[in-house]
């Protein structure tokens, strides 16, 4: 309806102002005008929705447009995945589920994991065991009751008890149990000994579930990735770039993104500016930062990225979107008087014009 009102009121300026809007001569008797007036009544206003701003100078600004796509932060993705044979006993995230980092998310039974915390318990054992004697063997060696021989052979079997509980503590730790679980072992049930929890990297929404419950995991050819988890709090607009344009973009610079032409725009930043070409494409890959807090963006977008590539002043400025390059452009003085007055319309990528 908007755009009904304004070519309407075009049109009239066109009808009623033929000289000025087609920029003639006046003829003989009439009365020259700089310019083209037509009053509006109050209905008119109302129905066209016309608006009143400030007329100021500012800054024209240059860009081009580049197309691209969202794709998850590298920062902000993380695989839930077993590092041995085992079988999946509990899944407690679902499709979509919120998770906090370090949240169990899974419960997998290996026995690798039974060997390796009862190999654990047992070099621990000795080497508890070992540690009292070594240091019954240094008093008595202090106090010249033990002889020296019998010193040394104490101290090598508490040193050789102290390397294989250290052994079985990087075992456990390759299997991705923490310190405190490692230290909570010995007051755990011997029954639990065979199961291992899957803890969630980071904070995020669960986007992927590759396994169901009893499937055997860890295996060559079998699946090893129980989850895929995506923080979208931060994504990535990536953006193919022509060569001839490389020169204006550099990494920190400002940018812009929308979905489509009407879409409402977004700031971002480039972080990355690849030195290769596509080989497909001759095409460069620029990266940019684009924050996401509201969730706006979902990866597999299509986006258009606007870059600022120059900048020049004026003395008056008024939105591109005002422009016809074909007609002159209306500049109201007044909600209820407009006026035609003729601005340089850019044909490039500037998004504002300057008027004459």
């Amino acid at each position: 309806m908007v755009r009904i009102w304004l070519l309407a009121a075009l049109l009239v300026l066109d009808a009623a102002f033929p000289l000025a809007a087609r920029g003639e001569k006046p003829g003989a008797g009439e009365e020259k005008h700089d310019e083209a007036t037509i009053k509006l009544s109050d209905r008119q206003v109302d129905a066209g929705k016309f608006a009143v701003s400030e007329v100021q100078g500012g800054m024209l600004s240059k860009r081009i447009a580049v197309p691209g796509s969202i794709v998850p932060s590298g920062d902000h993705i993380a695989r839930v995945a077993v590092r041995l044979l085992g079988t999946v006993a509990e899944l407690r995230k679902r499709l979509g589920d919120a998770v906090q980092a370090g949240e169990v998310v899974a419960v997998i039974e290996s026995r690798e994991v039974a060997d390796a915390k009862s190999e654990y318990l047992a070099a621990r054992l000795v080497f508890d065991l070992q540690q009292t004697l070594f240091t019954r063997s240094t008093r008595l060696f202090e106090g010249k009751v033990l002889s020296e021989n019998d010193f040394l052979r104490a101290r090598t079997t508490f040193e050789d008890a102290r390397v294989k509980i250290e052994i079985a503590r990087q075992k456990l730790f390759a299997l991705s149990l923490t310190a405190e679980q490692i230290e909570a072992l010995p007051q755990q049930p011997v029954e639990t000994l065979r199961r291992q929890e899957l803890r969630a990297p980071i904070a995020g929404r669960v986007a992927e579930r590759r396994v169901e419950l009893g499937a055997l995991v860890g295996r060559e050819g079998q699946e090893s990735e129980l989850f895929v988890i995506v923080d979208l709090s931060v994504v990535w607009a990536d953006l193919a770039v022509s060569p001839s344009d490389l020169a204006t973009i550099h990494e920190g610079q400002q940018i812009t993104i929308a979905a489509g032409t009407g879409g409402e725009p977004s700031p971002a930043t480039i972080m990355f500016v690849s030195p290769l070409l596509d080989k497909d494409t001759r095409a460069a890959r620029v990266v940019a930062s684009v924050d996401n807090a509201a969730l706006k963006w979902r990866p597999g977008s299509f986006i258009t990225a606007e870059i600022p590539t120059d900048e020049a002043p004026a003395a008056i400025v008024v939105p591109k979107q005002r422009c016809n390059p074909s007609r002159a452009l209306p500049w109201c003085s007044s909600a209820r008087l407009m006026a035609l007055r003729h601005a340089r319309c850019p044909s490039g990528g500037r998004t504002r014009a300057s008027q004459k």
